[in-house]
């Protein structure tokens, strides 16, 4: 037995060493100084990055080499609004009354193993059943294959705001949802919301603070809740540490969602020159999606892909957001990526770099809002957001040169999440 342990111990630092994997990179991201870099060695030990070095390092025998020198390495990416339980279909409405949270856990399982192999390995979940929460634990234990979720759980509406659970559905379906559904009317329940996400596990808070497209529901940019009632959810937010995301079309709800000290505003469809300038004011995040607006008024060119009262809105605002995220870019504002995936199809979060480009952001401010922007929103940029010695090792890799095609960004050939190779 002590001979045993004696060789176990001679060995160790053979087995220690076995860990390490060295990544030949042709081209590198650097996106803190917003840099294209050649010929560079990435050292991983364990889940995170223990060094870096310029030209191809040599690798031990026990070294586990990939070679990327023809591929361009990124820090893996973060989309900061997804939906990860649902995906767009021409039925969506009606799984409701079709549909058991284990319907809504299966299919979570095949849209997050889509994100990852697209190079997102972070995700923020802006609102699900709640079955996003044991989606997120589920990957966390390695038990199926994602990316990192920090979810919203259940996001928080008024009655008969955009997240009202039960928008469109007949008087004796309706009830009465309050908190515990993410329902709140006056500042004292939406402190008893708030402390209910805390209660089920939420990572951030995700509020409607306007009317919303997709919902059953007559206005897609009123505001829904008072300003007091979204101070009341941000106060308690940060005593139990989280960060508030607002969806929000309408410039009114804007307004009293950063005055009260939101982190984001989701969408942003009619922001003005008064919420540009309180955003920069504030530092408040724009997480434009895109890719949500236009698919959603594509979709609705397909008669009967949408309730009635869901068409008009999405032909009418999804088409703007991408001139909205035009002038707010040039303006100043932070801008963060966000898709809103689940409106779309999962995986093609891609586009979005596409369309940030196509109105006047250069392709390595596009990747940072991906990437150390996301981060910085997230409030993980000790972890996450850039390749750096000390950090978790999260790092994608596109087949060409994305900053002299940004469509290169859909040919991920390489994920690597807290140091597991997921794609090769």
């Amino acid at each position: 037995m002590r001979t045993s342990i004696f060789l176990f111990l001679l060995f160790l630092p053979g087995l220690l060493a076995a860990q390490r994997t060295i990544l030949h990179c042709g081209k590198l991201i650097d996106v803190n100084k917003g840099v294209v870099l050649t010929e560079q060695s990435i050292i991983i030990e364990g889940n995170k990055i223990s060094d870096m070095q310029a030209g191809y390092i040599s690798a031990g025998s026990s070294d586990k080499l990939i070679d990327l020198k023809r591929a361009t390495v990124m820090p893996g990416l973060i989309d900061c609004h997804v939906h990860m339980e649902h995906e767009t279909n021409p039925n969506r409405y009606l799984e409701a009354f079709t549909q058991n949270p284990a319907d809504y856990a299966f299919q979570s399982v095949v849209f997050s193993n889509r994100t990852l192999m697209a190079g997102f390995t972070s995700v923020r979940d802006l609102g699900g059943s709640g079955v996003n929460i044991a989606l997120r634990n589920a990957i966390n234990k390695k038990l199926i294959v994602g990316p990192r979720v920090f979810t919203a759980g259940k996001s928080i509406a008024t009655t008969g705001g955009h997240a009202d659970p039960t928008n469109g559905y007949r008087k004796d379906l309706q009830g009465d949802p309050g908190p515990a559904a993410g329902v709140a009317n006056g500042a004292d329940e939406c402190r008893k919301a708030v402390r209910q996400r805390y209660k089920d596990g939420s990572d951030l808070i995700k509020i409607t603070a306007s009317g919303g497209v997709l919902s059953v529901a007559k206005s897609g940019e009123n505001p829904q809740f008072t300003e007091d009632e979204v101070k009341a959810i941000v106060e308690t937010a940060k005593d139990y540490g989280f960060r508030v995301a607002a969806h929000c079309h309408g410039a009114e709800a804007m307004k009293r969602a950063v005055r009260a000290g939101v982190n984001s505003i989701e969408h942003g469809t009619f922001m003005d020159d008064e919420v540009i300038a309180l955003m920069k004011q504030h530092g408040t995040y724009f997480v434009p999606t895109i890719i949500a607006g236009k698919s959603v008024a594509d979709s609705a060119k397909k008669p009967g892909y949408y309730p009635e009262l869901v068409t008009p809105k999405a032909l009418a605002i999804g088409p703007k957001i991408q001139s909205t995220f035009a002038k707010a870019y040039k303006e100043g504002v932070k801008i963060a990526f966000g898709t809103d995936a689940g409106v779309y199809a999962h995986g093609r979060n891609w586009m979005e770099f596409v369309y940030m480009t196509e109105v006047g952001m250069p392709v390595i401010k596009a990747i940072q809002a991906a990437t150390v922007s996301a981060a910085d929103l997230i409030g993980v940029t000790d972890q996450l957001g850039s390749i750096e010695k000390g950090k978790l090792a999260d790092i994608i890799a596109v087949d060409g040169d994305p900053v002299k095609d940004v469509k290169v960004m859909e040919k991920v050939i390489f994920v690597m999440k807290d140091g597991t190779v997921y794609k090769k």
